[in-house]
């Protein structure tokens, strides 16, 4: 499943636009206060205007090399505060069963941003990381009220004609559902957002993706 348009909203495009372009580094579209497009790799990642009560924010995971994770975290380290994970006494997840590495941190808008390398993806990459070997994004979270979670869930399933993860069984407040590419990391709302104490919201996004060579839309 490839992710080639994300549509999220945000209070903070002016913080995000300098955030992904200056200091992340990666390909943008000039600053307007009417949205800003960054290009992740094969993904264009959109932030719009929110102007409803409160801050949204999400969870988005980027794919990058799988033997990029150590250059990857030293060249993060010059640019976010990454976030200590106890359980791994490092700022590296190690999630054996799913063959992957991750590093997170936060971008302005309190987006919970992860690079993750997955070895099965046989995507190895030569010369020094940089964000051109950002290949893509990886997982989106989504957030569904607790009362309807598991009719979100395999209504998703079945309009969209997708798996569960095969390297994760799904769980009473945790589904991924999709492969190696590309990732609904799907949580109750309020249920914390890995690796914080942050409680998953309701906020509004829109997704094109593709799976099987099916072109699909989800809004939320």
């Amino acid at each position: 499943m490839l992710f080639k348009e994300i549509r999220l909203q945000t209070k903070e495009l002016a913080s995000l636009h300098d955030f992904y372009k200056n200091i992340f580094g990666l390909p943008a579209t000039p600053f307007n206060a009417a949205g800003i497009t960054i290009s992740v790799g094969q993904t264009a990642l959109i932030f719009e205007p929110y102007t409803a009560s409160g801050k949204p924010f999400y969870h988005i995971a980027f794919n990058i090399p799988s033997n990029k994770m150590d250059e990857a975290v030293r060249w993060l380290k010059s640019k976010v505060i990454l976030l200590w994970l106890m359980e791994y006494n490092s700022y590296v997840a190690d999630f054996t069963t799913w063959h992957a590495k991750s590093v997170y941190f936060f971008d302005p808008s309190g987006n919970i941003l992860e690079l993750i390398a997955r070895s099965d993806r046989d995507d190895m990459a030569e010369g020094s990381f940089s964000p051109k070997q950002i290949r893509s994004v990886s997982e989106i979270g989504l957030a569904f009220p607790d009362a309807v979670f598991e009719e979100e869930i395999n209504k998703l399933i079945h309009n969209f004609k997708l798996p569960y993860f095969a390297k994760q069984l799904p769980s009473e407040h945790f589904r991924a559902i999709g492969d190696d590419e590309g990732l609904f990391i799907c949580v109750p709302e309020k249920r914390n957002w890995y690796p914080t104490t942050i409680p998953s919201g309701l906020f509004p996004l829109s997704i094109r993706f593709e799976d099987q060579g099916n072109d699909y839309y989800l809004q939320l």
